[in-house]
């Protein structure tokens, strides 16, 4: 599994011109999922991740966690995370997860950042989406359930 974490003053998501997703000061999540990802591995980088202390302090440390700011969450799944590009040119998604196993994780994610976090807000899954963000830094993370 992999989270692209992003530090945000704000972010959006939006389908077919629409709106579905905003959030102000948080993480914009970008969220790639692969075969060998089950609900455990999740668990951890949830864990990591709502964990991480990377807000500046009133010293300017980075030394506050996403509860300490009352952050918010954008939950963005993005199965191009696990492109291949070993080959050639074109990209392979060889090692993305699976659609149905990907979208089950992706939405077990989000109900149990929900459990934690009061504002958590999504893409949609599989959907072509329009991201927007004003980065905070910019300060931007990779999580890698493979490293942790």
């Amino acid at each position: 599994m992999r989270f692209v974490i992003q530090v945000v003053k704000e972010a959006s998501v939006k389908v077919e011109g629409e709106t579905i997703g905003q959030i102000g000061k948080g993480y914009l999540v970008l969220i790639g999922v692969s075969d060998s990802d089950t609900e455990a591995v999740a668990d951890k980088m949830i864990r990591k991740m709502t964990g991480l202390r990377i807000f500046a302090d009133e010293n300017g440390k980075t030394n506050l966690s996403l509860a300490d700011v009352g952050g918010s969450l954008l939950l963005v799944s993005q199965f191009t995370l696990y492109a291949n590009c070993k080959k050639g040119n074109r990209p392979s998604f060889i090692e993305a997860g699976a659609p149905d196993k990907a979208e089950a994780l992706y939405e077990y994610i989000i109900r149990e950042c929900g459990k934690t976090v009061p504002d958590v807000q999504t893409g949609k899954f599989g959907a072509e989406m329009e991201v927007s963000l004003v980065n905070d830094g910019p300060f931007t993370i990779l999580l890698d359930s493979e490293t942790l």
